[in-house]
């Protein structure tokens, strides 16, 4: 399916299949002005990685693999911890450590909404490697058209 971001206009898509066929580690598929809908994909073994958002709420859905979350008030106390899978939802609250993990033999295919907009419009990044290298750059910050963006920041453990 081809997604394409086409900004604070209307929009709609079949989420679901876009989810499912989506192999890119991350792809934004949709910017507003006060939330984002971004695309994930995490292989086997792998994690979208410990981090924290201090302003921004944000909302997981799984839709396929098998996962596990873990959530707490700081990265050294995850006290939450939930197995997940195909139809689960996460809601992470600003200002919450966070990771999913991968623990199936599949791709772990979900989709995030992040309230306020977290990255680039239309950004896609196929591994993780590549976010991480796009966010240092400076190439994964939200357009300057956003009205609401997370002035608060966001750590990684």
């Amino acid at each position: 399916m081809d997604i394409t971001d086409n900004g604070p206009h209307p929009n709609a898509f079949d989420i679901e299949t876009a989810t499912q066929e989506n192999g890119d580690y991350r792809r934004v598929a949709w910017t507003g002005k006060h939330l984002q809908v971004v695309l994930m994909s995490i292989e086997p073994g792998n994690a979208i990685g410990l981090e924290v958002h201090h302003g921004t709420d944000q909302f997981l859905r799984i839709d396929a693999g098998k996962g596990r979350v873990k959530m707490g008030p700081d990265k050294d106390d995850l006290s939450f911890t939930q197995d997940v899978s195909d139809g689960w939802s996460i809601q992470v609250p600003a200002g919450t450590w966070h990771d999913v993990e991968n623990t199936g033999d599949e791709p772990l295919r979900l989709y995030t909404v992040y309230a306020p907009t977290h990255h680039a419009q239309g950004i896609v990044q196929a591994t993780a490697d590549d976010a991480d290298k796009d966010e240092e750059a400076g190439r994964d910050e939200p357009p300057a058209w956003v009205e609401e963006v997370d002035t608060k920041g966001e750590e990684s453990a």
